[in-house]
């Protein structure tokens, strides 16, 4: 399970041109599922999310957690995360879970993440819909988590 995480002073979601959701302060997690995966990496990454340290303190460090900051998390699942490049110029996402196997892990983060920062400052996209994503990326900071080596 792979998650790229934008820290965003404000980002929404909009589908078919409706808005879906919206936060604040927060972070944008995009969200993809590999085959493999399993309930053990989706708590494991939703813990990790919740607790980066990637806001600034009274000094200036990156030293506060969402839980810290009382932010927010915009979850978006992106299958195109797992995409192989190694062979030519386009992607291979033979590695991502099919849908039966990814909306039920989706759904587990959902919960796990929900569970440490709290049921309503998580907002999510529609999975498997064709998204339309804006944020303002504040610093600019982005981190990949990764639950596995390779």
């Amino acid at each position: 399970m792979i998650a790229l995480i934008q820290r965003a002073s404000r980002a929404s979601v909009t589908v078919d041109g409706a808005l879906r959701a919206e936060i604040d302060s927060g972070l944008v997690v995009l969200l993809g599922i590999a085959q493999g995966d399993d309930k053990t990496d989706a708590a494991a990454l939703a813990r990790k999310t919740a607790n980066l340290r990637v806001f600034e303190d009274s000094a200036g460090k990156m030293n506060l957690s969402l839980m810290d900051i009382g932010g927010e998390a915009l979850v978006i699942s992106q299958f195109t995360l797992c995409a192989d490049t190694r062979k030519g110029n386009r992607p291979s996402f033979v590695k991502a879970a099919p849908p039966i196997e990814a909306i039920p892990l989706y759904e587990s983060f959902l919960k796990d993440i929900r569970a440490h920062i709290g049921e309503q400052r998580v907002k999510t996209g529609e999975f498997g819909a064709d998204m339309k994503v804006a944020l303002v990326n504040d610093g600019p900071v982005t981190i990949t988590l990764s639950t596995k080596d390779d």
